[in-house]
């Protein structure tokens, strides 16, 4: 499959002139281009009758937009994102999910086959490269969700792709592992020995971390459909590629904070983060369809909770676990919130730690909570942030050192900023983070606009 790039200039991104581009890349993250400066991938699955487009917007203030030669309505270009170096050339790599797209006649009403189509990051910019697909496809929507990380330790990073309706109730399928050929995992995996049901949708959330300080990544694949005991409670499951084992995690679990109901989503939204410094990575989980609120109804979008594991030298710990909901947090619990629909990590005041961005499109906002080294998150001075549109938090992303190079040599860690989308809008907005005590962001601002659920993914 080919691939068309349109490209024009906007409004950079950075201050200041954009420099001649460099000629080799830096391996730093999100660099596309190799010049030094982050840059970022916005989809839109639904442009151009469905088809879709990604656009990505370079700290130079260069934008190009990446769509399908010989396109079809109702592809969906762009139903995730992933970005991580692939090719160990240390330019930042894309991948582009490509979940409703057919092998062979579309069927009308049925769910895609899915494809994954790869860009290859350069010193001139992204370069479309390999596409990915099953070697016997079905109704999987391959492509339906996306991570990346350094599975096997040897510093490069490893592509998962997510089939959440694969005929098994979804399976995740593992590229790149150092001397193996791609690795299909589903539930029924005699390592992973779960009970599975068409509707789990195992592996519709997909996170990697460093959960016990041992250099390598594990992954965490959520079923926010996944009927345990409950329809639709939800569960995740955190997996060692590598040494094949695979431990499932649900609100019934011990130490798991809440119980598992019906309809709650518990892995809906999954990221990772360092949010007490201690070099090992935290996961937290969105649980959107969680009720709070008196009399909600069982179908109701939910109040929404995020639960939070930490990491140890022993993997995810459950005897010190949290949730967080607004009944502790600012702003107002309501039974359409869905806090946690989406999930970011980022060190938003360049303290070292990681902070937590939690999504509440229910009521247009995000909610922005520090991390510290004495416990971890904290409620203390927690934001509320209000955006543009009627969605305004249905995804949200951290984007590094924005307004500055990356700083090799430099002792500060960097400064994120915090990217938020109103898809049904086609809006990203941006904050740009401080470097100083406590949490605070800049004013919000728009950094972009487009069709077709324009911001549906970021990377």
């Amino acid at each position: 499959m080919k691939v068309l790039l349109a490209a024009c200039l906007v409004l950079p991104l950075t201050s200041g002139t954009a420099p001649a581009l460099a000629r080799s890349c830096g391996g730093h993250p999100l660099d596309f281009d190799g010049d030094g400066r982050p840059d970022l991938a916005v989809a839109a699955p639904y442009d151009d009758s469905r088809a879709g487009s990604v656009t990505v917007l370079y700290g130079s203030g260069r934008q190009v937009k990446l769509t399908q030669d010989g396109a079809e309505p109702g592809d969906s270009f762009g139903s995730a994102l992933a970005v991580g170096d692939f090719n160990g050339d240390r330019c930042a790599d894309l991948a582009v999910g490509v979940s409703e797209e057919f092998a062979g006649e579309r069927v009308p009403g049925g769910d895609g086959n899915g494809v994954v189509q790869i860009f290859d990051g350069s010193p001139d910019g992204l370069v479309a490269g390999r596409e990915l697909a099953l070697a016997k496809p079905s109704s999987d929507r391959f492509g339906a969700s996306l991570a990346a990380g350094d599975l096997d330790g040897d510093g490069r990073d490893e592509l998962v792709v997510g089939a959440p309706s694969h005929r098994s109730g979804g399976s995740l399928t593992v590229y790149w592992m150092k001397g193996r050929e791609p690795v299909q995992i589903t539930q029924k995996t005699p390592w992973v020995r779960q009970a599975a049901q068409v509707t789990d949708q195992w592996g519709a959330a997909l996170a990697t971390g460093d959960f016990d300080g041992d250099g390598r990544d594990e992954l965490v694949a959520g079923a926010p459909a996944d009927s345990v005991r409950a329809d639709g409670q939800g569960s995740v499951t955190v997996i060692d590629v590598r040494e094949r084992r695979a431990r499932q995690l649900t609100q019934s679990s011990p130490g798991i904070h809440g119980a598992a109901e019906k309809w709650d989503g518990f892995g809906a939204a999954l990221a990772t983060g360092d949010f007490n410094g201690d070099g090992k990575a935290d996961l937290a989980i969105g649980v959107p369809g969680e009720g709070l609120t008196a009399n909600q109804r069982a179908m109701d979008y939910g109040d929404g909770t995020v639960d939070v594991l930490y990491g140890s030298r022993n993997g995810l710990r459950t005897d010190r676990t949290e949730a967080w909901s607004q009944n502790s947090l600012k702003g107002v619990p309501r039974y359409y919130d869905r806090f946690g629909a989406s999930l970011a990590a980022g060190d938003f005041n360049g303290d070292g730690k990681a902070d937590l961005a939690v999504g509440v499109p229910g009521e247009k906002a995000v909610q922005v909570l520090a991390g510290r080294a004495a416990g971890g998150l904290t409620r203390v001075g927690n934001l509320l942030v209000k955006g543009e549109g009627r969605d305004f938090g249905a995804s949200v992303a951290a984007l590094p050192a924005q307004g500055e190079r990356y700083r090799s040599l430099s002792a500060r860690p960097p400064v994120y900023g915090l990217v938020v989308a109103s898809p049904d809008q086609g809006l990203v907005m941006y904050a740009p983070g401080r470097r100083e005590p406590g949490l605070r962001l800049g004013k919000v601002r728009r950094l972009g606009k487009g069709s077709g659920l324009y911001g549906y993914a970021l990377g």
